[in-house]
């Protein structure tokens, strides 16, 4: 069963990845969702990676019991692994909680009102309307999100570790400047570009095939939101190992 739907998920990207009919329409319904995935989700993403990076600086401070360990790791700590770990998945489960469910909720109500049926009927490519402009501002708008998440994740650590009086702002920034890899940023945009490919065109597929009606629309939204997390969890190992 599983093979059935990975195929059906397969050939739906094909459909989805079609030559569009009017580029007009396509680029302005790509605009719209570019506004709800990522000025939508700035202020939640903000927040969230704010208070990680305080919380990340307080308990690595807790774990340096030793007084041969300088103070400045816990700045390089919190920079690696906001950058490579906490910013990319983290963001992006959050984003397949709220992204995602409302992605196969308003597809699915689509296809049990046959809205998406009286779209086919009139000829136009219902896949590549539908799902291309979500997965185009996924792909685009995620990684931006996860840049902005990085630096307040490493912001939020500086907050937290001058408030609590764990680390000096000095011995934190030395140790976020000390040893810097860029290409860690680039690690960190790959998962971010397959984690917005994940978010958008798994929770479209669970909602392009729903069927029955409300209460087959909400189940398709929860197991798009748990589908997508698994895959963001496995992509970004397979990710991590790769580039790694």
């Amino acid at each position: 069963m599983n093979f059935t739907n990975f195929g059906r998920y397969i050939l739906l990207l094909k459909s989805v990845f079609r030559r569009p009919e009017k580029l007009k329409i396509y680029l302005k319904e790509i605009a719209k969702q570019m506004d709800y995935v990522g000025v939508g989700s700035l202020g939640l993403i903000a927040i969230i990676s704010t208070f990680i990076g305080a919380v990340m600086t307080l308990q690595i401070a807790f774990q340096l019991v030793s007084d041969f360990i300088p103070k400045t790791i816990i700045g390089s700590v919190n920079r690696d692994s906001s950058i490579l770990e906490l910013s990319p998945t983290i963001s992006a489960i959050v984003l397949a909680g709220k992204i995602g469910s409302a992605i196969s909720s308003e597809i699915g109500s689509m296809r049990v009102t046959e809205q998406i049926d009286a779209l086919e009927i009139m000829g136009i490519n219902a896949p590549g309307y539908l799902i291309l402009p979500k997965i185009i501002s996924g792909i685009t708008m995620v990684p931006m999100l996860v840049i902005i998440s990085m630096f307040l994740s490493i912001t939020g650590g500086y907050i937290g570790g001058s408030v609590s009086g764990a680390v000096t702002p000095a011995e934190y920034m030395q140790g976020i400047t000390t040893d810097f890899n860029p290409y860690t940023i680039t690690v960190a945009l790959v998962k971010a570009f397959v984690f917005g490919f994940i978010i958008t065109s798994v929770p479209a597929y669970e909602g392009f095939y729903v069927r029955g009606g409300a209460l087959e629309v909400s189940q398709a939204s929860t197991r798009a939101v748990v589908i997508s997390c698994i895959s963001i969890l496995a992509c970004d190992y397979i990710v991590t190992q790769l580039l790694l």
